[in-house]
């Protein structure tokens, strides 16, 4: 699971960047708040990739999700890429888990004597 997330994660932060590039040029905000904001988000995704497996690493990732598609009352690309990523983040933990529980039963297997 953790590769999987932590790949979504890492295309989250080149997406977060090229957001804030986009927001930068709306006269109605300034460059410092985009870019603090773009900053603590992307920081935050760098953070979660070494997250994901502790307790509660999940439930970070999925609050990310939700304001990446809130960042689309800002820049409103964010909302159709927001859902891609939330759906991608889906896919990464759903996946990724069943991905673990199957390395976890082949090394169980290859533990346990050959009863032949």
């Amino acid at each position: 699971m953790r590769t999987l997330c932590a790949s979504t994660l890492i295309g989250e932060f080149l997406v977060i960047g090229f957001a804030g590039l986009v927001a930068m040029k709306d006269p109605d905000m300034s460059m410092n708040t985009v870019w603090t904001v773009c900053g603590v988000a992307m920081f935050l995704c760098v953070l979660l990739c070494g997250m994901i497996t502790r307790p509660g690493g999940v439930a970070l990732g999925w609050a990310l999700q939700i304001a990446l598609v809130a960042s689309g009352f800002f820049v409103p690309t964010m909302y159709f890429l927001g859902a891609v990523f939330a759906a991608l983040w889906w896919a990464s933990v759903h996946y990724g888990r069943k991905v673990d529980e199957a390395k976890a039963r082949f090394a169980e297997q290859a533990e346990q004597p050959d009863a032949a």
